[in-house]
């Protein structure tokens, strides 16, 4: 089962644009997302699009323009960021059916198929309980404690200037 990495990695962008706009004031453009997340700035381009008519970010077209967020970090739960991206992708709604007809793993996928649903419920629950500004503060103790901040900084510093 391929894993779907676009919650994690819009909240990775979404972390970078508050520090970013903390740090300069400026917003981030689609190239410098683009590079955060190793990705084309067509693709942040068009994941932002649906965070934007969500009214989780905002876009500035033109010379300064950019990504930023529209709501301040504790406004935002990392279950709003889930359901402006459609809401799928955290777990399957049911396994693969490889040996239609089988009986025994007929029994096995309605078993995992009703586990799945309550362990997505739970999920969904937990994740509009954190806020994008509890992340911001366990980011924000981790770097404190790293013993290369100095050089984690310079390389931020870098790569949002690119």
């Amino acid at each position: 089962m391929k894993r779907d990495s676009r919650l994690s990695n819009v909240l990775h962008a979404l972390l970078h644009m508050a520090e970013q706009e903390d740090r300069t004031g400026s917003p981030m453009t689609s190239d410098q997302l683009a590079a955060c997340l190793s990705t084309h700035p067509v693709v942040v381009r068009r994941t932002m699009a649906g965070l934007r008519e969500q009214g989780l970010v905002t876009s500035e077209k033109g010379h300064g323009g950019g990504w930023r967020l529209a709501r301040s970090l504790d406004s935002v739960t990392l279950g709003q960021v889930h359901d402006a991206l459609g809401g799928t992708g955290l777990l399957p709604d049911a396994p693969p059916v490889e040996a239609d007809g089988c009986l025994v793993e007929a029994a096995v996928n309605d078993a995992l198929t009703n586990t799945y649903a309550a362990a997505r419920a739970l999920l969904l629950e937990r994740l509009h309980d954190i806020t994008l500004a509890d992340l911001a503060k366990d980011f924000a103790r981790r770097l404190a404690e790293h013993p290369n901040r100095d050089l984690i900084h310079a390389y931020a510093r870098q790569r949002s200037s690119t």
